[in-house]
C-alpha cells in the first residue's frame, strides 16, 4: 500500500515529521474523545517531573478515548497474527518536553492478551487486559470495557455514542485541535524517559452525543476523580496511523 498521501500532508502538525523510516501501521475506528478539565495541581505529582504539564485556558485535561484498532502490522509484513484487531481504551493527559507537546498515558486497556504483553514489553506502556465489546448499529456505538485484574479497584467503562454533525477539521487555535492533534507520546520506564512519534492525516471530527453510564477507569488508573461536569466530546470514524520506533531521551 502507498502511504505517500499520508506522509505528504504535514501542515496540520505542530512539529516536523520524525527522521528515519516509520516501522508500523494501524487503523483506529469509531473513536470517542471525552475530555474533562482538571487543575494542574491535581496532575503534577502523577506525572514524571521532567515533563511539563500542557494546558489550554490554564487547565490540564484528562481524556478517555475508546475505539477499535485493526490493520495492525509492521512495515513490509502482514498483520500480527492474533493481535491485529481489538478494542482499546485509553486514559491520558497532555504534556510537553522541551517545547514538544505530546500524550502521557495513565492506562491503555486492550482486548488482546498478546497485544498487551507486546506493548508492555516493546513500548513500555501501561497496557492492561480487559474484556471488551464494541457494537455499531446505525452509526451508534455501544462500548463496554471491564479490566480483568485479580485484585484491585474496578476499572470499567460503559458508553453509547454517535456522531450528530457533518465531519469538520479543527482550527489550530481551537480546543478541538489541541485535544486531538497529538503526534508523540512520552512514557517512563525504569527511571528513563522515552518517546514515540506517529503521523496521520488531520482528524475529521464530528460533534457527538454520548451517554457514559460507567466510568471507573480514570480513578482506577490515575487516582484522579473527574469533575462532575459534562465532558467535551468529539467523534471520528476512522484514521490510518503510521508510527516510528520508541526512542530514549537522555535526561
Amino acid at each position: 500500500m502507498d502511504f505517500n498521501h499520508i506522509l505528504n500532508q504535514t501542515d496540520h502538525r505542530a512539529f516536523p515529521l520524525p527522521l528515519g523510516p516509520w516501522i508500523g501501521t494501524q487503523r483506529w475506528n469509531h473513536l470517542l474523545y471525552a475530555h474533562w478539565p482538571v487543575p494542574v495541581t491535581v496532575l503534577r505529582e502523577k506525572i514524571p517531573s521532567c515533563l511539563e504539564i500542557d494546558t489550554y485556558d490554564n487547565h490540564a485535561w484528562i481524556g478517555v478515548i475508546p475505539f477499535y484498532l485493526n490493520e495492525f502490522r509492521p512495515r513490509y509484513l502482514p498483520p500480527f497474527p492474533f493481535a491485529h484487531a481489538f478494542p482499546e481504551l485509553n486514559v491520558r493527559t497532555y504534556v510537553k518536553y522541551k517545547g514538544i507537546s505530546g500524550i502521557y498515558f495513565f492506562s491503555l486497556d486492550a482486548g488482546s492478551h498478546l497485544a498487551v504483553k507486546g506493548a508492555r514489553s516493546f513500548f513500555h506502556l501501561p497496557y492492561r487486559y480487559a474484556k471488551m465489546n464494541i457494537e455499531v448499529a446505525d452509526e451508534r456505538v455501544h462500548y463496554l470495557s471491564r479490566r480483568q485484574e485479580i485484585e484491585g479497584t474496578k476499572a470499567d467503562f460503559l458508553a453509547h455514542y454517535k456522531p450528530v454533525s457533518a465531519p469538520f477539521y479543527s482550527n489550530k487555535e481551537s480546543l478541538d485541535y489541541w485535544l486531538t492533534e497529538r503526534y508523540r507520546f512520552y512514557t517512563e520506564h525504569t527511571n528513563k524517559l522515552y518517546f514515540l512519534d506517529i503521523h496521520h492525516q488531520p482528524w475529521a471530527l464530528q460533534q457527538t452525543e454520548a451517554e457514559i453510564q460507567v466510568n471507573s477507569v480514570v480513578s482506577a488508573s490515575s487516582g484522579i476523580e473527574l469533575p462532575n461536569t459534562q465532558p467535551v466530546l468529539h467523534y471520528s470514524k476512522t484514521q490510518k496511523v503510521l508510527f516510528w520506533p520508541l526512542r530514549q531521551i537522555d535526561l
